[in-house]
Order: structure tokens, then sequence, then C-alpha cells
């Protein structure tokens, strides 16, 4: 695998001297786990970082989800095109093409959000498991998948069809789900400390790590992207104590976290690799 990152054009990005044309299809190529200071978003942000940190994790875990996920997308945007376009018309062309949007996103959004179900499932024990040890408390993480509709895809857009018109947006899908994340029954988002809050990322990333490794039979490329610069000693060495197997690599503009012992170090200076 190479990639060219251009300081102008286009970045270019080989596998086996061949041109991707998305860096998806490097999923299985190269998986990779990856810490950044910016995680923290998984717990304080929005619902949108929670479906895309779950959509990234169970493609890498199973790739095939890959086109579910695409075609998911593409069904969802033109229909949300068109609800723009009728005004909240419901004439007989719009609700001709509408039939054929709305089967295609019940079918790829229903397999989508089957798979981000089973996954949160697969996670939930590790990402307990790892949190009760970055903290060093008794209290765990509980996962829950909180759909943005009841029974099914198909009879849920059916049924939403005349809001959507009028508001010229598709209201239920996978689009609207979220992931509920709480610790001894109160919610990560508004009720834990920050630095519990970064346990909580530090926790869903490890989780991520083990799936993905169980079902790729190996483990991914393990990246801690300056991580350690937004934590205390006591969960630093935590996290270095949680590091699994397998090849990792930390960037940070500081020293080395206590503890780290690293095989090779490579110094950055000026944009070049120091000698």
């Amino acid at each position: 695998m190479e990639i060219e990152i251009s300081g102008t054009g286009r970045d270019h990005v080989l596998r086996n001297r061949q041109r991707i044309a998305r860096i998806s299809d490097l999923a299985e190529t190269a998986r990779c786990t990856v810490f950044t200071p910016d995680d923290l978003a998984l717990v304080k942000g929005g619902p949108l970082e929670r479906r895309e940190y779950l959509d990234d994790v169970v493609v890498s875990a199973r790739p095939r989800i890959a086109a579910a996920r695409l075609a998911a997308e593409r069904a969802l945007r033109q229909r949300n095109v068109l609800l723009r376009q009728s005004a909240g018309r419901a004439s007989p062309d719009v609700l001709a093409t509408l039939d054929v949007w709305d089967a295609q996103l019940s079918q790829a959004g229903s397999e989508l959000t089957a798979a981000r179900v089973a996954l949160v499932a697969e996670l939930g024990p590790p990402a307990s498991a790892a949190y009760r040890r970055l903290t060093g408390s008794g209290a765990g993480l509980d996962l829950l998948y909180r759909c943005s509709y009841d029974g099914d895809l198909a009879t849920a857009l059916a049924e939403g069809r005349s809001d959507d018109l009028r508001r010229g947006v598709t209201g239920v899908g996978p689009h609207r789900d979220d992931l509920d994340i709480t610790s001894g029954g109160l919610d990560a988002r508004t009720r834990l400390s920050q630095g519990r809050q970064r346990c909580v990322t530090l926790a869903l990333r490890l989780a991520a790590h083990e799936v993905v490794g169980s079902h790729a039979g190996s483990p991914p490329v393990l990246l801690l992207d300056d991580a350690f610069s937004e934590l205390d000693d006591t969960t630093a060495q935590a996290l270095l104590r949680e590091l699994p197997p397998g090849q990792a690599i930390l960037t940070t503009a500081g020293p080395l976290p206590r503890g780290a012992i690293p095989e090779v170090v490579v110094t950055v200076h000026g944009g070049m690799i120091a000698p």
C-alpha cells in the first residue's frame, strides 16, 4: 500500500500498484484503531458522531456492510432531494418516485441497522470491562442502541410520509438513530465528568479494537494520535496497561508517557524526519 499526500492536488492511494477510488477500499487491507483527543465528541457530541463510530467499526469488522451503508446514504440523499423539490405536493409522480426510494432505503437501512444492533451487543462487555479498569471504578458501561422507529422501516417510512412531505426531510431511519451510553445509571453525555467521559471514549475504542480483531482474525494497527496529552497520569498508566497485543504507533508533541517502552522512536522536526 502506498499513499502520496499532495500539498495542492488530490491525494493518491495505491494498492498493489493499482490506484483505488475510495479510501473505504482499504478497509480490508489496513484495518486501524485510532485514538485522538477529538474522540471526546463520541460522548459530548451529537448522534452523528456516535453513528459514524458504529458504522466505521461495523464496516471494519464486516466489510460487506459497506455496500448497505452507501446504498442507504444514497437513497436517503435522493429521497430528501425529492421531498424538498416537491414543496409539500403529493402528486402522482412524487408518490411513485417516493415508493422507489422508500424501497431502497428500507432494504439497505434495515440491513445497516441490524448490523449496528449486533455490533452494540458485541461492544458492550469489552467496553464495560475496559472502562472499569481505566477508572478503577465498580461501575461499568451500558450501551443501548436507540432506534428512531418501531417495527419495520418500510412501514415507518410509509406512516411518516405526510410529515416528511410537509417538512421536506426524512424523519425516520438509520440517520436518526443514536447510541445511549450510561454508567451506573448516569448519562455519560451530561452526568459524567470530562475525565470519566475521556475514559468512556477510550473504552469504546478498545472494545472496537477487540471486536474488529476477532472478526478479522488479526488485530488492527493501533494508532494513538497525541492521545496521552489529554489524560492524567493515573489514566495514562491504566491505558498503557490496557494496550492490546499487536502493532501500535504513538504520536506525541511532548515527552513519551511514563512507562512507555517503544521499540523505535522517530522524531519529526520542521516537517521532516530528523536523523
